[in-house]
C-alpha cells in the first residue's frame, strides 16, 4: 500500500465547520434498506428459539409475561415504523370458532365477576388454611400467585377475618355518658382484658327483708297468637320506682344498723357485674361514707335505659353517622325499648286484688295521697351477699335491692314461682343495625333457638344483665317476651309474638355468662375505694374504648344539678 503525504490527507478534510463522517440521505446500501440507530437503542436477539414465548398461556388462565424479555428490545426498535408492513386484514382479528360445550358455569365473586373455586379441583391444591370460598389473588411479577382470601374477605388459615364492608368502615366516635370535668382526678383506668380475668366465689345469699306485692302472671301469653291475630301491646299507666341506693330509705335503715359494707341495687350491680360487655357508655356515682360504699346512679343516667344491638357488629347508627331514619337513632330505640319493657311487665299479669302474693311489709315508695296510678306488681328484695376473703380480718358484705315482677303456679308441684318479667324488641329486620336478625313473625314459631341465639349475639350486654338481675333476686323463672312494631316505619305500635320461660341459671350457661367474674370486678373496685380517702367517685365506661377510668371529683358535684332540679320545679309550680 502506497504511503499517504500529509498534504493529501488535509486536503482531503472537508471545508465545512463540522467534522466526522457526512451525514447522507440514502437510506439504501448496495440495494438493501438500512436504518440509522442511537446509542439509546439495545442490541438484542433477532429470534431466540430455546426459550418458551412470551405470549403463551400461564398457570390461572392469565397470559403471562417471562422475566427474560423484561425490559428487552429488538434491534431498531426505535424506528420500527420505518420498516411496518402495510396488510389487506388485521390478523390479530382472525380467530377459531370453539364449538365444545364448557359445562362448568363461572361463579362470580364480588365485584368485577373474579374466578372463585370450591373445595377439590384444578384449584384444590392451591387453596391453604380456612374453610370455605376461596378467591385466588395474582400479585406480584412473574404471574407469581398472590395470597388465598376467603368469602368473607379474611385471610385464610390465620389472622383476623374481616367482613368484605370492613375495609372502608370508619371508626365510630360515641359520645361519654357524662361530661369529665376539669376539676375531675383521674385515679384508675383498667382494661376490660384484666376484668375478665378476675373471679370470686361467692355463694347464693340470704334474703334479709322483702316489700311490696305480685300478681299471677297470665299463661294466656305462653300460647301462640292465633292465626291472623295479633296480641297489641297496650299502654298501662301503672307506678314503678327506680329509686337509687342512697335515696333508699330501706337501705338507709340497714347502713345504720350496720348491716353490709357495700350497698347497691341490682340494676347498678348487675352493669358494674356485666361491664366487659358493654359497648356504650355508661357511668356510675360511688359514695364512702366511712366504711361503708355506696353504688349510685345519676337521675336520667344510661342505667335507665335499655339499650338496643349494642353488641352487633353493625350497631345503630345516629345521625351524625348517616342514619336517616330518625326512629332507629341508638337514643330514640332506648326509649322505644324502656317503654316496652314497662307496659309488657304490667299487661300480662293479671291484676286482681283478691288472688295476689303480699310480702312482708308494704312497698317503701308509694304514697297513696301524692300517686294518682294505681301501683304496679313488684317485689324488693333486700338480699345479702358475702364477698369475704380467707385473708380479710373483717368480713365484707354486699346488700343488694333485687326485684321480682309476678308470681305463677308450678305445673306439677303448684307451688308459687316468681318471675322476671322482660321484653326484647324488633324494630325493622332489614333495616341498618338489625345485626342480621330474622324475621321474627315468620321465624319466631319454627327457628326460636336460631332468634334467641341471634339476639344473644346483639345483645349480649342486656341479657347478661337480665340475666344477673333474676340470679341476684333468686328468682324461679325469667320471662322473654318478643314485640315487635305493628309496621316498621311506627314506634309507638307494638305487638307480642311471644312469650319464653328460661331458668336464669341455665340461660347464664347458655350464653357464657360467669358470675364468679362479676363478683370479682365488684371485688376489685370496691377495694380500690375502700383504700382511698372518704368522698365521691365517678366511675365512667370510655365510650370507644374497653376500658373504665375511676375518677375523684368534689362532694357536692351531683348535688347541684338536684338543687336546680328543684328549683326548676318550685318555679313551674308558682307559674301554674
Amino acid at each position: 500500500m502506497a504511503p499517504h503525504s500529509l498534504a493529501d490527507i488535509v486536503s482531503a478534510l472537508p471545508t465545512e465547520d463540522s467534522w466526522g463522517p457526512s451525514v447522507t440521505t440514502n437510506a439504501l446500501i448496495d440495494g438493501v434498506p438500512y436504518a440509522a440507530y442511537s446509542k439509546g437503542d439495545k442490541l438484542g436477539r433477532m429470534a431466540d428459539w430455546t426459550s418458551e414465548g412470551k405470549d403463551r398461556e400461564g398457570r390461572g388462565g392469565r397470559q403471562q409475561y417471562n422475566r427474560n424479555y423484561r425490559d428487552q428490545q429488538v434491534y431498531g426498535a426505535g424506528t420500527s415504523s420505518l420498516f411496518a408492513i402495510q396488510v389487506a386484514e388485521d390478523e390479530s382479528t382472525f380467530s377459531v370458532v370453539d364449538n365444545t360445550r364448557n359445562s362448568a358455569k363461572p361463579r362470580g365473586f364480588g365485584r368485577g365477576g373474579s374466578a372463585a373455586f370450591r373445595g377439590r379441583g384444578r384449584a384444590g391444591r392451591d387453596q391453604r388454611g380456612g374453610r370455605g370460598t376461596f378467591q385466588r389473588v395474582s400479585a406480584g411479577r412473574g404471574g407469581q400467585q398472590g395470597a388465598y382470601y376467603d368469602n368473607r374477605g379474611g385471610r385464610g388459615g390465620r389472622g383476623r377475618r374481616f367482613g368484605w364492608k370492613d375495609y372502608d368502615k370508619p371508626q365510630r366516635n360515641r359520645d361519654s355518658s357524662i361530661n369529665i370535668k376539669a376539676d375531675w382526678t383521674m385515679l384508675e383506668e383498667i382494661d376490660f382484658n384484666r376484668l375478665t380475668k378476675l373471679n370470686l366465689e361467692t355463694g347464693t345469699g340470704e334474703d334479709i327483708d322483702t316489700y311490696g306485692f305480685l300478681y299471677y302472671y297470665d299463661r294466656v301469653y305462653d300460647k301462640p297468637p292465633v292465626k291472623n291475630t295479633e296480641r297489641k301491646l297496650n299502654v298501662v299507666d301503672r307506678a314503678a320506682y327506680n329509686v337509687t341506693t342512697s335515696s333508699d330509705p330501706i337501705i338507709q335503715e340497714l347502713a345504720e344498723k350496720d348491716e353490709a359494707t357495700i350497698f347497691a341495687t341490682d340494676s347498678i350491680l348487675s352493669m358494674l357485674m356485666c361491664a366487659p360487655r358493654s359497648v356504650y357508655s355508661w357511668d356510675l356515682v360511688i359514695t364512702r361514707h366511712g366504711n361503708k360504699v355506696f353504688l349510685d346512679k345519676r337521675d336520667g343516667s344510661a342505667l335507665d335505659m335499655v339499650s338496643v344491638n349494642e353488641n352487633a357488629a353493625d350497631a345503630p347508627l345516629d345521625a351524625s353517622e348517616g342514619n336517616k331514619e330518625s326512629i332507629n337513632y341508638p337514643g330514640a330505640l332506648a326509649l322505644e325499648a324502656t317503654f316496652i319493657n314497662h307496659n309488657f311487665a304490667n299487661q300480662t299479669v293479671i291484676e286482681s286484688e283478691t288472688s295476689r302474693i303480699e310480702m312482708t311489709h308494704e312497698n317503701p315508695f308509694y304514697n297513696p295521697s301524692e300517686e294518682t296510678e294505681p301501683l304496679a306488681s313488684k317485689s324488693y328484695r333486700y338480699r345479702r351477699f358475702d364477698l369475704s376473703l380467707e385473708k380479710d380480718e373483717d368480713p365484707l358484705h354486699l346488700i343488694v335491692r333485687t326485684e321480682i315482677d309476678a308470681v305463677m303456679k308450678n305445673n306439677i308441684s303448684s307451688e308459687d314461682q316468681y318471675l322476671t318479667l322482660k321484653a326484647l324488641n324488633e324494630f325493622d329486620h332489614k333495616a341498618q343495625g338489625s345485626g342480621g336478625a330474622l324475621d321474627w313473625r315468620t321465624k319466631l314459631t319454627s327457628q326460636r333457638g336460631a332468634v334467641v341465639a341471634t339476639e344473644m349475639k346483639n345483645n349480649s350486654c342486656k341479657l347478661a344483665r337480665w340475666t344477673t338481675q333474676s340470679i341476684l333476686a333468686r328468682a324461679d323463672v325469667m320471662k322473654l317476651g318478643f314485640v315487635s312494631r305493628a309496621t316498621p316505619k311506627s314506634n309507638d305500635r307494638h305487638v307480642i309474638l311471644g312469650v319464653v320461660g328460661y331458668d336464669p341459671r341455665k340461660f347464664a350457661e347458655q350464653m357464657n355468662l360467669n358470675l364468679s367474674n362479676g363478683w370479682g370486678i365488684v371485688r376489685t373496685i370496691v377495694d380500690m375505694c375502700l383504700k382511698m380517702k372518704e368522698g365521691k367517685y365517678v366511675l365512667v365506661k370510655d365510650p370507644n374504648k374497653p376500658l373504665l377510668r375511676l375518677y375523684e371529683v368534689p362532694v357536692g358535684t351531683f348535688d347541684d344539678v338536684e338543687e336546680e332540679t328543684e328549683t326548676i320545679n318550685e318555679v313551674e309550680e308558682d307559674d301554674e
